[in-house]
């Protein structure tokens, strides 16, 4: 296949070029370069866009900017709308004669016309970068259905997950990573040099059959968060029920008294760092797991269950949702002072000591709780932050693996550590008062401390200096049972 394109692209369409295009008539290779050098090389090489869309100018602009000289073909060059300066608008078919690589900027339901270009587009390389508004709205990828109307034409599939503006905004401001496939490894290499100067990465997903996963890429929404935030999700939700029936329901029937209105702050200030904590803890379980596991099959070669692997590849997505639930606590904490029935409460408290001529004992070991607990729930958030800043990709790019894994890990246990310890201080010793089990039903604070309890206790014992010998040996590589961890074991006898 790559022999026949280089034997296309080096017959027919060398034949269409001009001589503005080859001034010094420099013997001319594939794709109209000089011969021998990689295609395409030379500044002001000329690439045509077929759509002056949005997507067709931001590209455009793109391109020149990159040092090509961009022709566009419209079916009215005269009133197509506003192009990039320095770009030409021709004909489609003139358009197509003038350059070895036509970017397809136009939607799938309006290719019917190429049909009649295919004189014109025959061994060159197409760019389909089409995408369609949902999936499975045709039997075949717009890739393929082009590649069947211009059979003689080399089709990629590229540049389709980046949005008109993150190309016109330049790589710095947009995704770095593009996807190629077709069935040409030269046309994929033409354009992934094309790609390349442009300031993307390019990741090769092979032939041309890999195009409806591409086009079906950006209609995914959030993948990697469905699970989190169906986690997260389902944590409120039960959480908030539990709590109503236990805090406004139970006030209501037990004792008649109406404390709806604590639902929209108190109620909710409950349940944010109930499901932040868990959801937290959620984040540093799985490791936990997998190390137990590596240590019961004495090897690291084994791959995890499927759900242990969708599990850990979440992570830090977990990790963020917690964050932005313990961000609502600090907020909703924060208004308290200023809320109607605090100030009532206060008020009222005040006046009747007045009225009764008493004062209330300074409380030492509750100032002691108090500012213990306020300040260790700042420094556990303070290091949450830097968890979750630390987790973008601008900032972990810049760490090397040994300091994103210090934060991560280390920092992170430690933050975990705090953020637990802050929920037993608010606790305090309301688990001994039998007023706390409300229809004998557990506080809400306490069933938040079972899950990060677990994991602090497990990695306590992986800490141990005997197990955490064995679990450093494993992931170096040492299998149990074999000759070479017989060795070890007896040197270390």
């Amino acid at each position: 296949m790559e022999t026949a394109f280089l034997s296309d692209m080096s017959t027919d369409n060398l034949n269409g070029m001009s001589k503005e295009m080859n001034p010094e008539n420099v013997p001319l290779g594939p794709m109209g370069a000089a011969a021998g050098a990689a295609v395409p090389k030379s500044c002001g090489e000329f690439l045509c866009i077929f759509g002056t869309g949005d997507l067709g100018r931001s590209l455009g602009q793109r391109l020149l900017q990159s040092g090509y000289s961009v022709v566009y073909g419209s079916r009215r060059p005269d009133s197509c709308g506003p192009i990039p300066q320095g770009a030409q608008v021709m004909n489609h078919a003139a358009a197509a004669q003038s350059a070895n690589m036509v970017f397809i900027c136009i939607h799938r339901e309006h290719y019917g016309f190429l049909q009649t270009l295919t004189p014109q587009l025959k061994g060159k390389v197409l760019v389909d970068v089409s995408n369609n508004p949902a999936k499975g709205m045709f039997p075949e990828a717009n890739a393929a259905y082009l590649q069947r109307l211009v059979p003689e034409a080399h089709v990629v599939k590229a540049l389709n997950t980046l949005s008109a503006w993150a190309l016109q905004n330049g790589p710095s401001d947009s995704n770095r990573q593009t996807y190629v496939c077709g069935n040409s490894a030269a046309a994929k290499q033409a354009v992934s040099e094309v790609c390349t100067r442009l300031g993307l990465g390019v990741l090769d997903r092979g032939s041309l059959g890999a195009s409806r996963e591409l086009e079906d890429f950006p209609l995914q929404l959030f993948p990697e968060w469905k699970l989190p935030l169906s986690i997260a999700l389902g944590l409120t939700a039960a959480f908030f029920f539990y709590l109503l029936i236990r805090d406004v329901i139970y006030a209501y029937v037990e004792d008649g008294k109406d404390i709806s209105f604590r639902i929209m702050v108190s109620l909710a200030n409950k349940v944010f760092p109930i499901v932040s904590l868990i959801m937290l803890s959620l984040c540093y379980l799985p490791g936990v797991m997998a190390a137990a596991l590596q240590l019961y099959r004495g090897t690291k070669y084994r791959r995890f269950p499927d759900w242990l692997d969708r599990w850990m590849l979440c992570r830090k997505q977990m990790g963020l949702v917690a964050l932005g639930f313990a961000s609502l606590h600090v907020l909703y904490t924060l208004i308290i002072p200023f809320r109607y029935y605090v100030r009532y409460r206060v008020g009222a408290g005040i006046i009747s000591q007045v009225l009764k001529n008493q004062t209330t004992p300074f409380s030492n070991m509750s100032a002691w709780r108090t500012d213990s607990y306020y300040s260790i729930g700042i420094l556990g958030f303070a290091l949450f932050v830097l968890l979750g800043i630390t987790s973008l990709p601008s900032v972990s790019n810049a760490l090397s693996w040994r300091e994103f894994s210090f934060v991560q890990s280390k920092l992170g246990y430690v933050t975990l550590f705090l953020c637990t310890f802050h929920a037993y201080l608010y606790g305090w010793d309301k688990f001994l008062k039998a007023w706390s089990y409300k229809w004998y039903t557990v506080p809400g604070y306490l069933l938040s401390l079972v899950v990060p309890t677990v994991v602090l206790v497990l990695k306590l014992l992986l800490l141990l200096p005997c197990v955490d010998q064995s679990l450093t040996r494993i992931r170096r590589g040492w299998e149990r049972g074999t000759a070479q961890e017989d060795s070890a074991h007896k040197l270390l006898i």
